[in-house]
């Protein structure tokens, strides 16, 4: 097997992994539970880390896979994807500014930045996950 064959699958396996973070994050920090709150974000920081490496191995070392879908689902596809390219490129810094002041415990500043953050960060998870499921589960 090769880096072709399996990183998509390991990308969708962590951004699924992500998903699940954030969303038991965000129930965390609504009880008040901020300990692990905070645990749950660094988790999926660390998930989401993995799958930037995962994700920058693959396309520096596979060819471009295209999409087969034809019809109505392309356009579709390609809106998905631009959003997701576009906010994705917003949303590393974001995340960074985000952790750090959460780490820095400049919580009413962390609170008006992960208001953005989060929001950004999930639609990046979902939609690149919604990408693959579209690249990969439409046979041509």
């Amino acid at each position: 097997m090769n880096s072709a064959s399996i990183l998509p699958h390991l990308n969708a396996v962590l951004n699924g992994i992500s998903i699940v973070l954030l969303v038991v994050a965000r129930v965390l920090i609504a009880r008040g539970d901020i300990e692990a709150h905070r645990r749950a974000m660094l988790s999926a920081l660390g998930v989401s880390a993995l799958f930037l490496l995962s994700y920058i191995a693959y396309h520096v070392t596979s060819p471009i896979f295209v999409f087969r879908g034809h019809g109505v689902v392309r356009p579709v596809y390609y809106t998905l994807l631009v959003s997701h390219v576009i906010l994705a490129a917003v949303a590393l810094p974001l995340i960074l500014v985000t952790a750090r002041l959460g780490l820095k415990r400049a919580v009413p500043r962390h609170r008006r930045w992960a208001r953005w953050t989060w929001p950004i960060w999930m639609y990046v998870s979902v939609s690149g996950l919604a990408v693959y499921l579209m690249l990969y589960g439409i046979e041509s």
